[in-house]
């Protein structure tokens, strides 16, 4: 039972790290793999997993938001709209393999969704780059031998 509650813990952080929502799933992770009791295996992967679909998360929120874009509450103005769209156009979908970095990884794939990226190479990319991350994380500790 404690080993569920253990990858529970890690998808939940890992899945709100990755929306627009600040949490550190690093921490969760790294805690877990120095206690030991689980599989370091494992808990790349239920992390990569959490994390790869709360991308998709903001990715549906992107392909969606479009319609409230003139309502008063809408959270960005024309112009970061613009902004953003001009910047995912200038780097291309390549800039998804950097969706892991913090700070611009989640708007990042926000975007990817407004400007309609097929959801399967959104998929692909997105997780090389958070799958990556995870696993240097582990192999930091000597964990992923």
């Amino acid at each position: 039972m404690q080993d569920i509650t253990a990858y529970a813990g890690l998808f939940m952080a890992a899945f709100l790290a990755a929306t627009l929502i600040p949490a550190q799933s690093e921490s969760v992770l790294t805690g877990l793999l120095l206690a030991g009791g689980q599989s370091p295996l494992m808990l790349v992967a239920v992390a990569s997993l959490g994390n790869v679909l709360g991308s998709v998360l903001n990715w549906l929120i992107g392909r969606c938001v479009e319609r409230f874009r003139e309502r008063r509450w809408f959270p960005a103005s024309q112009t970061q709209l613009e902004r953003a769209q001009a910047q995912y156009q200038r780097f291309g979908y390549w800039s998804l393999l950097m969706a892991w970095v913090p700070i611009i990884g989640d708007p990042l794939t926000l975007v990817a969704g407004i400007m309609r990226e097929p959801l399967w190479r959104f998929l692909i990319l997105v997780s090389i780059g958070k799958v990556g991350r995870y696993a240097v994380i582990a192999a930091g500790f000597g964990l992923l031998d």
